[in-house]
């Protein structure tokens, strides 16, 4: 989750609104939301410009965490920032307790300010436009989705393929099991090349319709948010009508699909919703918000959605999230929330919002979520290109129940495990997870998803970064490089 600022005087700022990458300005913090996965490499900047020293970059760094960072007591007294060759490592060392007490699992980074914008107000990113995804013996490399108007979608590839091989040219082709044989996980990362448009390689792909070589450009591209080919759709289901909604990420492009869809919903009179974030890493709090408030049409003014709270020296900050119903609103009876292991951040506080109001009536389907109840406001060093992410607050819900860093499994009141079957397309009643999201609307019985659904392998990649980021039901774990762009933390998988 991201939250936005606006500096008013000096080193003073207020909590302007909800957003996620937003925000300009050093002198105080700009907007951010709570986000979850490692951290990106901040775009190279000039040591020529005035400020922009290595040494310089590191003590603004170092005085911004001293001043808002959530764990102050976790700091160390001193660290020479010398032996760190960037901004980013600094940064790590810096956080590296509370990263060991599972508190802040590369939530506080160091990215660029022209990047994140680019992303969280257009969705904008560089890449073949696939979310990729390895089954768990690390050497089959499946597709779990692509993106409407980038390069893989439109070259025919699509969820369910598997991507057999890797090259720069037809001639030099590598198996993607030699390359994790010899270089793990990371080698496919350093494979796919960097995400930068114009990067050029040869995939050997295998679907139904075969076995065959494309050769994809990555390109600069906008995501949407909520896909024109699955992202809303009415399932009826045993005579029952629901609504399906799959959020991709929290960014301000959101908020016109969002409306639309709700208002599709209400004006069919449907009050049974499945909410699909199995791969929602995060985003803007004030789509979150939205969400929340698009399944508010029966909650009050005075209700709360949620709870922000500072560190004690910065509880002037605080804010309390209060229901505000549009006019496409419904009012659910039940409510089935799909997530995995890539499932974080705002997506996770969409879902525990409801815990106290639908009680077992909200169920999380799918398997246990990353387990992210804090967020990270954006300081800014605009000189530099340096946007600080630092964790600086926690998010409760009405009820002040917040303390989800293991995941919301044990939180929520029902839940239903279900694999993420990529053999059928994301939304479709006979893909898994939305058959067994049916299945809870419709009251049927279910396996409840189990407090250690996280496999010790997928929870090494959420904080340690050793092995990708994964699901947490299924034979996959979604592709993650060491050090993610922006778009790759909201979007896991990204590529």
């Amino acid at each position: 989750m991201r939250r936005n600022w606006g500096a008013i005087v000096g080193l003073a700022a207020v909590l302007a609104g909800c957003g996620g990458g937003g925000g300009s300005g050093s002198a105080g913090p700009t907007a951010s939301t709570p986000a979850a996965t490692p951290a990106p490499t901040p775009t190279p900047t000039p040591t020529s410009v005035a400020g922009c020293s290595l040494r310089e970059r590191q003590d603004w760094a170092a005085a911004q965490l001293r001043e808002w960072y959530l764990f102050p007591e976790t700091l160390p007294g001193a660290l020479d920032p010398t032996p760190y060759r960037n901004v980013g490592d600094y940064v790590d060392a810096l956080t590296a307790t509370a990263r060991g007490q599972r508190r802040d699992r590369y939530f506080t980074y160091v990215t660029s300010i022209r990047e994140e914008e680019a992303y969280y107000t257009s969705g904008q990113s560089a890449g073949f436009g696939i979310r990729l995804s390895l089954d768990q013996t690390g050497q089959r490399l499946f597709i779990t989705e692509a993106f409407e108007n980038a390069p893989a979608l439109n070259a025919g590839v699509d969820r369910g393929a598997e991507i057999l091989a890797i090259g720069t040219t037809s001639a030099n082709l590598r198996t993607v099991s030699a390359i994790v044989t010899a270089e793990g996980s990371t080698g496919l990362t350093n494979a796919l090349g960097p995400d930068t448009a114009g990067t050029t390689r040869v995939l050997r792909i295998s679907d139904a319709a075969g076995t065959r070589t494309v050769t994809l450009a990555k390109t600069d591209f906008a995501l949407t948010p909520v896909s024109s080919r699955y992202g809303t759709k009415v399932i009826s289901d045993g005579g029952r009508q629901v609504g399906y909604i799959n959020l991709r990420t929290f960014i301000d492009p959101a908020e016109a699909p969002l409306r639309a869809a709700f208002a599709q919903f209400r004006a069919a009179g449907i009050t049974n919703i499945i909410v699909d974030l199995r791969y929602n890493g995060g985003g803007l709090v004030s789509v979150a918000e939205l969400v929340g408030d698009l399944m508010g049409a029966n909650r009050s003014t005075s209700e709360v959605f949620s709870y922000t709270s500072f560190r004690a020296e910065k509880a002037a900050e605080n804010d309390t999230k209060l229901f505000a119903p549009q006019p496409q609103s419904v009012a659910p009876t039940r409510v089935a929330f799909i997530g995995t292991g890539g499932t974080a951040s705002a997506s996770e506080l969409v879902i525990n919002a409801f815990i106290p109001y639908l009680h077992a009536n909200a169920g999380l389907i799918g398997g246990n979520t990353y387990g992210k109840p804090v967020g990270q406001i954006a300081l800014d060093k605009p000189a530099c290109d340096d946007r600080l992410r630092v964790i600086a607050f926690a998010t409760q819900n009405a009820a002040r129940a917040g303390d989800y860093y293991d995941g919301l499994a044990t939180k929520v009141e029902a839940s239903c495990r279900a694999s993420d079957d990529i053999g059928y397309p994301l939304g479709d009643p006979r893909e898994a997870s939305t058959r067994a999201a049916l299945d809870f609307i419709a009251g049927r019985s279910c396996t409840r998803i189990g407090a250690t659904a996280t496999s010790a392998a997928n929870r090494a990649a959420s904080i340690d970064r050793t092995v990708p980021l994964g699901a947490t039901e299924g034979p996959r774990e979604l592709l993650m490089p060491e050090r993610p762009t922006t778009p790759q933390r909201e979007v896991p998988g990204l590529f």
